[in-house]
């Protein structure tokens, strides 16, 4: 494990993956695991990630590719809204839409490099409610 310092306290971190590319999802787990953060799923299909969200551990913050196999992401940043858990979007395509419909989120524009996802992932969690903070206690 690499022993970087990022900023925004991600130690802890129960993140949650939406990527249908495995090559880009396996960057992204390693990048979050240099931070600390807990990979608490990686979802590649809209319906998987909509049953994980669903079923699945307590999720803290998610990273949510925009075009998941041709389809948009857009049900499952919904139902985080419902349940008020902060996320970004990752899309090679540019935020076009993405601010005006979900205005507390923040796009990361592919490629990106480490420093570029904590500071936006830092950013995102820390603009939610304080009791959506928990795994700052962790570390």
């Amino acid at each position: 494990m690499n022993e970087h310092k990022f900023p925004g306290g991600l130690y802890g971190l129960r993140v949650f993956v939406v990527e249908d590319e495995a090559m880009v999802a396996m960057m992204l787990e390693d990048m979050l695991e240099d931070f600390g953060c807990i990979i608490v799923n990686v979802a590649g299909s809209v319906d998987s990630a909509l049953e994980q969200v669903e079923t699945g551990p307590q999720i803290d913050a998610a990273i949510l590719d925009v075009n998941i196999g041709g389809q948009m992401v857009f049900p499952v940043a919904d139902l985080l809204v419902e349940r008020e858990v902060p996320f970004i979007f990752s899309t090679g395509y540019g935020p076009a839409g993405l601010s005006e419909r979900y205005p507390h989120s923040q796009t990361l524009a592919k490629p990106y490099e480490a420093a570029a996802l904590a500071d936006v992932l830092a950013g995102c969690c820390l603009r939610a409610p304080p009791h959506l903070h928990p795994w700052q206690n962790l570390g």
